[in-house]
């Protein structure tokens, strides 16, 4: 089988409370612009470029795209490409979206939303998206502090409709608790990567153990984090994709999903041909020492 007939099918799936989506995804971060995200003078991405990527993803089998109001750059929004590429969206599609933070018109961040703010940015995405309720919201917070009220306010949209399942974004183990206090979490996204921390590895297994989805951010970036892939890979990831015949990023995406069946990769591109290998990458089937030797490889900030 080659990597161009290999689709999202081939990496299993998984179901976010009754909305069953294949494991490799799509982040939809980069379709706006080249270059580091959310940089004040990186060039719009062609809007004819990232409509056919989108769709390209759907043709590969792609059902589940990660997005966010705040994905946008001088002339091109996130929501507004997927809407215009997908509307009238296929049954099985997943969009999740995230809320908290937020961007002036000139790309500034603004501080993190009141819980009056969030139903706005909800609102928001709808409209951009084109939709009458959202598949799944993530609460993105920064630091310890709590985050009940914030929570709640998007319980209480979820209630009314307006949101069908509720996750959480950047966030430590206290808040997952905190949360399921007020209302059911269905996913977990936060950063991981080839060289994560065993703390990282200790919450990503308590999600897999209460059956809440663990969606890896920067899980190719590693440290280039909004900036993308770098090319510092070390050796033994080199060795490992030379073995089988891919790139380090395909044998990082790999490696991600090779961490439980509840882990989740939204690699994100605005090239056609690297969607076309992230998409390939959940075929991949490491062997023991493959992975034993990846797991190794703690010194690396992922």
């Amino acid at each position: 089988m080659t990597s161009q007939t290999i689709t999202a099918s081939a990496s299993g799936t998984w179901k976010l409370g009754d909305l069953t989506l294949n494991r490799i995804g799509f982040g939809a971060m980069r379709l706006t612009q080249h270059g580091e995200a959310f940089a004040a003078d990186a060039v719009p991405r062609d809007r004819d470029q990232a409509i056919g990527v989108l769709r390209r993803a759907i043709e590969l089998g792609v059902n589940h795209i990660d997005t966010a109001a705040f994905y946008f750059s001088s002339l091109r929004c996130a929501n507004e490409l997927i809407n215009r590429a997908l509307a009238p969206y296929p049954d099985d599609l997943v969009i999740t979206t995230k809320v908290g933070p937020g961007r002036d018109p000139s790309g500034r961040w603004l501080p993190h939303a009141t819980p009056e703010q969030l139903r706005g940015q909800v609102e928001e995405n709808l409209r951009r998206l084109g939709r009458d309720h959202l598949d799944v919201v993530n609460l993105r917070i920064v630091g310890t502090d709590s985050i009940a009220e914030r929570f709640g306010a998007l319980a209480e949209l979820r209630e009314a409709g307006l949101i069908r399942h509720l996750g959480l974004s950047n966030i430590r183990p206290h808040h997952l608790a905190e949360a399921q206090a007020i209302a059911p979490v269905v996913c977990v996204q936060n950063m991981y990567g080839i060289g994560a921390s065993s703390e990282q590895r200790e919450f990503l297994d308590l999600c897999g153990e209460q059956g809440i989805a663990f969606v890896p951010f920067y899980s190719i970036a590693g440290t280039g984090r909004t900036a993308g892939a770098t090319t510092g890979d070390c050796p033994e990831v080199h060795a490992v994709a030379r073995a089988h015949g891919v790139s380090a990023a395909q044998i990082r995406l790999a490696w991600t999903l090779h961490q439980g069946p509840h882990v989740l990769a939204i690699p994100g591109t605005g090239d056609p041909d690297h969607l076309t290998q992230n998409v390939a990458a959940g075929s991949l089937r490491l062997s023991a020492e493959d992975v034993a030797a990846l797991d190794l490889l703690r010194h690396e900030t992922a």
